[in-house]
């Protein structure tokens, strides 16, 4: 309630934007399963350590009084926090 008024509000999670630490992102519109659904991938060039990030991009509809909802213009984006991952290099191995 806002000066004795009721407001709704509702937001919708719309897409996703992966960032990868290495200075590529993608924007995917599903969050990802655990693996091993390889729902977002993605592949590095060369080892090292990055700090990986996903922010949640919300459209945001509200309402007033119990009247018709209406669609912000912009997106709002959640920030997620940083992690960091170690990239280390597989290499083929051959056996017999």
């Amino acid at each position: 309630t806002v000066l004795g008024t009721t407001v709704e509000i509702k937001a919708t999670a719309g897409s996703f934007t992966w960032r990868h630490g290495d200075g590529t992102s993608q924007t995917t519109t599903k969050p990802g399963r655990p693996y091993p659904a390889k729902d977002v991938v993605h592949q590095y060039r060369k080892p090292g350590r990055v700090n990986l990030s996903v922010d949640a991009n919300y459209q945001v509809d509200f309402r007033i009084a119990g009247g018709s909802w209406q669609q912000l213009a912009d997106t709002i984006t959640a920030p997620g926090p940083a992690t960091g991952l170690r990239i280390r290099e597989a290499r083929p191995v051959l056996s017999r």
